[in-house]
């Protein structure tokens, strides 16, 4: 979000909805990376404040005429934007988000978890702590979704039980797609970007035939 104008990210990714005809899936974040945050122009100690204003504009921006907004970051007067969303109320919003502080913003404001190189354990308590955050903040919690970020690294051979989640084996990577599916997950996509191949195209689509039977495990 730091890199962002929250009303031209708008335009943007309405312009995906509409194309698309409703099937955009929104992820946003805090950032971590200090070298873009200095490329941006970007202020990494308040990247949190920021994002308390930069998610309610978001949605505004999406769902009403006029729109009009002023806070510390962002100010917008009062002004017809056009179009809006295929989808209503609007795209569903899912946060990356670790420390208490994300996760109560989450809970607020997004539709959703987007969890990435966690234990599955620590996934599960961290999701029930979501959505009983979102009851207290007065939302239905069964409406948090997880859609878990599976950074793939498919090895030959097992690993041993120390490896990360989402490497190893192909079997190894179907138990750890079962184990997020028991703990309530509602979506997983592979990312094998950062596997030792990962910048190959023709790796990307060998995966393709070899992880499909994995698409439908419930």
């Amino acid at each position: 979000m730091p890199y962002h104008n929250p009303v031209v990210l708008a335009r943007r990714l309405t312009t995906l909805d509409v194309l698309s005809n409703g099937r955009l899936n929104v992820g946003l974040g805090l950032g971590w990376n200090k070298d873009e945050m200095d490329a941006t122009n970007a202020d990494m100690t308040k990247r949190g404040a920021l994002a308390d204003e930069f998610l309610p504009l978001l949605k505004a921006l999406w769902t009403t005429n006029p729109v009009e907004f002023h806070g510390k970051f962002f100010n917008v007067p009062k002004s017809y934007i056009d179009l809006k969303p295929v989808q209503k109320p609007h795209p569903p919003i899912y946060l990356g988000a670790f420390v208490p502080a994300a996760l109560k913003r989450l809970a607020k404001f997004a539709d959703g978890w987007n969890p990435v190189f966690l234990p599955v354990s620590v996934m599960a308590d961290m999701f029930t702590s979501i959505r009983q955050m979102a009851k207290e903040a007065g939302r239905d919690p069964s409406t948090i979704l997880m859609v878990v970020h599976a950074g793939l690294d498919l090895t030959d051979k097992p690993l041993g039980k120390d490896r990360g989640i989402f490497s190893g084996s192909l079997d190894q990577i179907g138990d750890d797609v079962k184990a997020c599916a028991k703990i309530g997950a509602h979506e997983l996509f592979f990312d094998p970007a950062f596997a030792r191949e990962g910048q190959s195209l023709d790796y990307w689509l060998s995966l393709l035939d070899r992880l499909k039977g994995m698409m439908s495990v419930s």
